[in-house]
């Protein structure tokens, strides 16, 4: 996407704001008159082309980060995909007309920024960015950047290298469908197992999984095949510690935590992407957007209450913003 440098960067944007905590469909409202965000010296101010929704997102609006949000009007959105338009003094690696795309909030849920990527411009540090991989549409782009690093963290965490096994607990959402790819063609599992509902196991599979579990069917944790790692992605901890090996790690993204299971929070760095940009390129670890999107700018709204519904498959994307 072409963006002449001497494009004039107005001071307003089409922004989506909420004001208070509610649901999406009550408290989510399009601003026309935004103010576009500033630039500090260490970021860039990106026109954002693509966004994609999390359930932090949601969480986030809802109020859930209430003691550790930043003030209000809020812009929702922590995945961007866009051009840079603007550089701060002290950024050294990018510059204008740069395609990029990362995760804008360095500490997940620690005061995230007020001017998220639900809107036409967001202002981000350069170290949480990385070029967009050339083989990627904004859209696919968008859709990775929290929940690709959130699997690489957590993998690297459990100290996960070639040979062992896992299980991936939710392995059709965001998070899991990164972890199984990462997992097989990125860190070298021996086996890679993944539960998911009836119409996904066929998903998994085609994403590197050996063994797709129904969990409408069987309990994972009854299965007599236990694991070097269990990663469990949807907050069903009590169940994971039963089907690891007993030397073996279980980590979770999703609470309540029963030991030795630990969770974490993701720590947003664009070296990942870098560092992972080669699998992205020669297409051994790709996007997976949910078929009933990419969701319009104009359906904001509807894309988060369709989100709630905890029926997406990979991520649900927002394209294209004006």
């Amino acid at each position: 996407m072409e963006i002449p440098s001497s494009t004039p960067i107005p001071s307003k944007m089409k922004a989506w704001v909420y004001g208070e905590y509610g649901n999406a469909s009550n408290v989510l409202k399009l601003d026309s008159n935004a103010a576009v965000p500033q630039v500090k010296e260490d970021q860039v101010l990106i026109k954002v082309v693509a966004a994609s929704i999390n359930p932090v997102d949601a969480k986030r609006m809802l109020g859930f980060l209430k003691a550790i949000d930043s003030p209000f009007p809020t812009v929702p959105g922590y995945d961007v995909a866009g051009v840079v338009v603007k550089v701060g003094s002290q950024v050294k690696r990018l510059k204008v007309g740069d395609e990029v795309y990362g995760d804008i909030n360095e500490k997940a849920l620690d005061h995230p920024k007020r001017y998220g990527s639900l809107a036409e411009y967001t202002a981000v540090e350069e170290s949480l960015l990385a070029l967009k991989p050339k083989n990627l549409s904004f859209a696919e782009a968008a859709s990775l950047p929290l929940v690709i690093e959130t699997a690489h963290e957590g993998l690297e965490r459990t100290g996960f290298s070639a040979g062992k096994s896992i299980l991936v607990l939710g392995g059709a959402g965001g998070v899991g469908t990164q972890i199984i790819q990462l997992a097989k063609h990125v860190f070298g599992a021996s086996t890679v197992a993944a539960t998911s509902s009836t119409s996904k196991l066929e998903l998994l599979k085609s994403l590197g999984a050996d063994l797709a579990i129904d969990y409408t069917k069987e309990n994972f944790e009854d299965l007599p095949q236990k694991f070097d790692v269990v990663y469990d992605a949807v907050g069903q901890c009590d169940k994971a510690v039963k089907a690891v090996k007993e030397d073996g790690g279980v980590v979770t993204i999703a609470g309540p935590v029963t030991p030795p299971a630990f969770i974490f929070v993701l720590t947003s760095n664009g070296s990942v992407l870098d560092k992972l940009k080669p699998y992205l390129e020669s297409g051994k670890v790709k996007p997976v957007l949910d078929p009933k999107g990419p969701f319009p700018f104009s359906q904001t709204a509807e894309a988060f209450s369709y989100l709630e519904t905890s029926r997406a498959v990979g991520k649900v994307v927002i394209y294209p913003i004006p």
